[in-house]
């Protein structure tokens, strides 16, 4: 239908638009490996014992407040109780923080990091976010607050007439 391809077709006395070349960061690597749950023995601990607190402290601040550390802790919770596929939750907010901070997918694919190594996979997101300096205990609002970001209070909707 066309001769030449319509990117390059042209109209005379109109200047062809500049090219934009975006040129993407590379990925960056993780602050810590994946195994070096030592490296915070507190939270190694904790997570071993009750990954559902480590989970809640890691969404809250990846999902930046939207969600609440108890109500994402409790469903991790439920999800390992009920159905044994709390990685796939775990999963997902692992993309999520590559994605927020452009980490490389390593060793391996996010499922099969939190499928094969689940409680080293929530260590390993608890410390990247500590070594960027979130205290994971204050949850969001108060890490923000500590940062002097100022936080826009929630709308209160008054009664209309």
């Amino acid at each position: 239908m066309y001769t030449q391809k319509p990117e390059s077709a042209t109209v005379p006395g109109v200047a062809a638009p500049p090219a934009l070349y975006m040129q993407s960061q590379p990925p960056q690597i993780w602050s810590t490996g994946l195994c070096h749950c030592m490296d915070d023995i507190n939270n190694c601990c904790l997570t071993c014992w009750c990954p559902c607190i480590t989970f809640g402290q890691i969404a809250e601040i990846v999902d930046r407040g939207s969600t609440s550390c108890g109500t994402s802790g409790a469903l991790y919770g439920l999800l390992c109780a009920l159905t044994s596929c709390h990685w796939i939750y775990s999963c997902v907010y692992r993309s999520k923080l590559r994605a927020q901070y452009n980490l490389q997918e390593a060793p391996c694919c996010d499922c099969c990091v939190h499928w094969c190594c689940e409680l080293c996979a929530l260590c390993q997101m608890y410390r990247e976010l500590r070594n960027r300096g979130y205290d994971m205990t204050l949850g969001w609002q108060l890490n923000m607050e500590r940062r002097g970001v100022a936080a826009q209070p929630p709308l209160v909707q008054g009664m209309a007439r």
